[in-house]
């Protein structure tokens, strides 16, 4: 049971671990301390429920829908570029203001934001679904049920670490230089994986 549960907890905590677009949305949203909570929340209850649906089999729906995941992932990359543009946008704008601890932006406007690139990201579903719903079939039983909830507790460690973590980074960021940066990278980071979703499908 043990070794079920830290299989799952490392296995899913290695995959999200990488630096993606709904990773850069977190960090930024809490460095800001815009909704943290809720936005952090809403990205361990999606993968609690993608990786639930990998382990009960669910990736099976993509062999009686094969045209899901190119749908996905060209829906995702108009929105990563469309976000991607924005946040250059904003960092092109000379009268950028700095808005730490602000509540700018609306509660369902940050969800909705998450939600897009958590849905749809066809990447989320080859990991989630795919892989650890493949790994998941070398436990049964009572260890294979050990394995998803290791997989889902990493998912709440890890966004709940990052989004609160993140603002540690504020006294980095008390300047309109320091956020233009920021904003910069992460719309570069955007659009490149826009062009990788592209070039997967």
């Amino acid at each position: 049971m043990i070794t079920a549960w830290l299989t799952g907890f490392a296995t899913a905590f290695s995959l999200i671990l990488a630096i993606g677009a709904q990773n850069a949305f977190v960090l930024r949203q809490g460095i800001l301390r815009q909704h943290v909570f809720w936005l952090v929340l809403f990205c361990a209850l999606s993968d609690a429920i993608l990786i639930t649906a990998g382990v009960l089999g669910f990736g099976a729906l993509v062999n009686y829908w094969p045209n899901l995941p190119t749908i996905l992932g060209y829906a995702g990359a108009a929105f990563l570029v469309v976000y991607g543009s924005m946040r250059f946008w904003g960092a092109w704008q000379s009268d950028y203001v700095i808005e730490l601890g602000a509540n700018a932006n609306k509660l369902w406007r940050v969800i909705a934001i998450a939600a897009a690139f958590t849905w749809l990201n066809p990447h989320v579903y080859l990991d989630t679904v795919g892989l650890l719903g493949a790994i998941s079939t070398n436990f049964v039983g009572e260890a294979k049920t050990a394995f998803a909830f290791g997989a889902i507790t990493s998912s709440f460690v890890f966004f709940f670490s990052l989004g609160y973590g993140a603002r540690f980074l504020s006294p980095l960021l008390q300047s309109e230089r320091a956020w233009r940066i920021l904003d910069i990278m992460i719309g570069s980071i955007m659009w490149w994986l826009a062009f990788a979703l592209v070039i997967y499908l």
